[in-house]
């Protein structure tokens, strides 16, 4: 029977952000499935929107006898640190020398892309060259990545295939996971590597310009998979993580199959078009201005999406730009009860929540002022006096397309009000993607006028369609809305930060 290790490693590194990934980190996972080995990934991530979980199903389908080795995910945040990356690396290499004792016919990984370690900038580039070290050139290595991975030329040689997302809220991550399996069996069936070509492209991509929901990216995805259905390559595009500071941070476009550098080529010169990329982001105060007169003629709520404090993007998921700027017009007022912001992580504030109970009244300073990439603090802390409207427990099960049936531990967590505003407070770190997060502390989000979530983009697969209007608002944070405010150290002279 043909055995394939399987294992996963998942990290989005903005280098610019405050909290680095410990080993602590992957132990919770937060917005990710905590680290698990052994039979226990297989067990936990079967059925579950996650490339492994794709793949798992894809390898039953195929006959293949999976040897579990570790899997780890930690939420987006700085860099990782050595002993969490060494970690992972030695419990993974571990279970693949002893896979070999019993013979191994493939290796299946589970990356991000766009993982930067202390002691390893390629940080999968790297995991990818120990393994290899151990199983020799003639054992096949896959791997998943996802759309927002920077590809490194080290990644492409190493391997023998990769594969990456095609949809940005990412929706696909099992057929990510079913096409890497895919890419596998052609390997083993035609005993060696398909021919590969890979295209770099010359400019950082900003994150709220790469929605596969809105052109460009939409139209230029169904593009590109049309021409994967015409010449028989598996194409990819990874549009690139733009807060990793690194040399090869960037988008690449790459194809493996007989008909690879024509593929390649063709869809390199689409995407590489600058100017096509230039996202439309507005001041925290205009996005709320414009949110409050479209909510006065809609009855659909309007979304606003924090993007510079996006946890999903190396954010703390803790500034109050947002808040401030809704309180400051007066838009709990005008509503009251049918605004929302959320997550807010703040950990503290969610303890005396609980330790109080629904219906007290409790003096805070929620969030907090953290270092941005201008060197400037964001907001000071939300001071005042909030009402406990509801508590919420530590674990919510996901049900919108996004990461079905996981369960994110977002740990004890509750509803605030000031003014008129509900605020979603939690434990844990983790992206407003789902509209149970919001339900978790009794929000419905289909009954709100107006409503803050703490994400760039993977937000829209569930709120954009009960939304009257998304907009995407900049507030003083850490992640850089266009990376050409970014103080780059290590990009390579050839990459523009801006299209």
């Amino acid at each position: 029977m043909t055995r394939i290790l399987i294992a996963g490693y998942q990290h989005e590194t903005n280098t610019f952000a405050p909290s680095l990934a410990d080993w602590a980190a992957f132990q919770s996972g937060e917005a990710f499935p905590a680290y698990v080995r052994g039979q226990a990934l297989i067990d936990q991530m079967t059925g579950v929107n996650i490339p492994v979980g794709g793949f798992i199903d894809a390898a039953r389908r195929e006959g293949w006898q999976l040897v579990p080795s570790a899997w780890a995910g930690a939420t987006p945040s700085s860099y990782v640190t050595q002993d969490a990356f060494e970690r992972i690396c030695s419990a993974i290499l571990e279970d693949v020398r002893a896979a070999l004792v019993q013979g191994l016919d493939g290796v299946y990984l589970d990356l991000h892309g766009a993982a930067v370690a202390e002691n390893a900038d390629d940080s999968e580039g790297e995991l990818i060259a120990r393994i290899r070290a151990v199983v020799g050139p003639q054992v096949p290595i896959v791997a998943s990545l996802d759309l927002h991975a920077n590809v490194t030329a080290r990644m492409l040689q190493l391997s023998d295939g990769l594969v990456a997302y095609r949809t940005y809220p990412h929706i696909d991550m099992a057929e990510t996971g079913e096409r890497a399996a895919i890419l596998l069996r052609e390997h083993l069936r035609a005993g060696g590597k398909r021919p590969m070509q890979a295209r770099r492209l010359p400019f950082l991509i900003p994150l709220n310009a790469q929605s596969t929901w809105m052109s460009p990216a939409k139209d230029l995805y169904d593009e590109m998979i049309a021409l994967a259905s015409q010449t028989g390559c598996m194409l990819s595009f990874c549009m690139g993580f733009p807060a990793s500071d690194f040399d090869e941070c960037g988008p690449v476009v790459w194809g493996h199959g007989p008909q690879a550098e024509s593929a390649v080529q063709r869809l390199f010169e689409r995407v590489a078009e600058p100017g096509q990329w230039r996202p439309d982001v507005l001041p925290a105060r205009e996005a709320v201005t414009q949110a409050l007169a479209t909510a006065e003629v809609s009855a659909a709520p309007v979304v606003m999406a924090d993007t510079q404090d996006n946890p999903g993007a190396g954010g703390d998921s803790n500034t109050t730009g947002m808040l401030h700027a809704l309180l400051q017009q007066g838009a709990g007022q005008r509503w009251p009860g049918q605004v929302a912001v959320g997550l807010v992580y703040d950990p503290a504030a969610a303890r005396m929540a609980h330790e109080a109970g629904v219906g007290a009244s409790l003096q805070l300073a929620l969030g907090k002022a953290v270092p941005t990439f201008t060197g400037e603090p964001s907001d000071p802390p939300l001071q005042g006096r909030f009402t406990v409207r509801a508590l919420g427990p530590e674990y919510c099960e996901l049900k919108g397309p996004m990461m079905t049936g996981m369960k994110a531990h977002i740990g004890p967590c509750a509803c605030l009000e000031i003014d008129g505003v509900l605020i979603a407070v939690a434990s844990g770190k983790c992206q407003m993607l789902d509209r149970e997060l919001f339900r978790a502390v009794g929000i419905h989000p289909e009954q709100m006028k107006l409503l803050v979530v703490k994400s760039s983009n993977h937000f829209r697969a569930d709120f954009t369609p009960m939304a009257s209007r998304v907009l995407v608002a900049k507030a003083a944070g850490p992640m850089a809305a266009d990376p050409g405010d970014l103080p780059w150290k290590k990009l390579s002279p050839n990459t523009r930060t801006r299209p």
